[in-house]
């Protein structure tokens, strides 16, 4: 079974899954924050494979892969630091970034090494969904990678029922149509599309990324869906403060507890 699929039957709310960019703050801390993470109690781990342009993170992110690629990070050094890490972990890990390092990487190789390293998923935003079926979907599937599709308040619900039937392990929602970056609240609009999305009676469980930054919005997100995706906030927390065990075990209490 699916990393993923084990912890949405095992776990039905308040999942929190965490989102930090390879090689940032550091070259070579990648495998310590998740182990850092996991302690401090995360559900799920993804793992931002850098690039110079991506297509839907916010300035601190952006920022985070530009000090990423200056370190040195690529995503054939990110599968080399992950290659011992399932005998220390056992919570699904995702890799999430934009289409083109995984077309230079070869789509075939790059499926094959997320099996070997035990990468659960992948969560790859300007993929598109026919794209997808044609020419990526029979080697996912032949490596148990499961991919996970975005949708928005934009996506109608005929689009939803389709991406629904498509992804891997869940739904990211994202809160806003915009970048990813920390925000304060939910609109009006916002509710609607949460409420909206409720009531489709999809197959899959969601989580809601995109503006999560603090206790009190992961446990508002919470009544929305099955959890919440924190990524600019811990990327900035990283940035500010490093990345020791400490300080993240810090920043995780805080999403959980409301504990400074």
């Amino acid at each position: 079974m699916n990393r993923i699929d084990r912890l949405f039957q095992n776990k039905k709310s308040n999942i929190l899954s965490i989102y930090f960019t390879a090689g940032h703050p550091e070259l070579n801390c990648t495998a310590s924050i998740i182990i850092a993470l996991v302690d401090a109690g995360v559900d799920m781990i993804e793992i931002g494979i850098p690039f110079s342009d991506p297509l839907a993170d916010g300035p601190v992110i952006q920022k985070a892969n530009q000090a990423a690629l200056i370190n040195g990070m690529s995503l054939k050094l990110l599968f080399e630091q992950l290659k011992n890490i399932r005998q220390t972990i056992d919570i699904p890990l995702i890799l999430m970034g934009d289409i083109n390092p995984v077309i230079q990487y070869g789509i075939e190789k790059f499926a094959q090494k997320c099996k070997e390293t035990g990468i659960d998923g992948i969560i790859i935003p300007d993929l598109p969904l026919d794209i997808y079926l044609e020419e990526y979907k029979a080697h996912f599937k032949k490596n148990n990678l499961y991919n996970t599709f975005l949708v928005s308040p934009q996506t109608s619900n005929e689009r939803l029922k389709q991406l629904d039937a498509e992804t891997g392990g869940f739904l990211y929602m994202v809160s806003a149509s915009a970048t990813t970056g920390m925000r304060s609240g939910f609109s009006e609009y916002q509710i609607e599309y949460f409420n909206r999305v409720q009531g489709l009676d999809l197959k899959s469980p969601r989580l809601i990324g995109f503006g999560i930054s603090d206790h009190e919005s992961f446990t508002r997100t919470c009544q929305y869906a099955n959890g919440a995706i924190i990524g600019s906030a811990f990327v900035k927390s990283l940035e500010q403060n490093g990345s020791s065990k400490d300080q993240i075990n810090k920043f995780v209490r805080s999403i959980l507890e409301g504990k400074k």
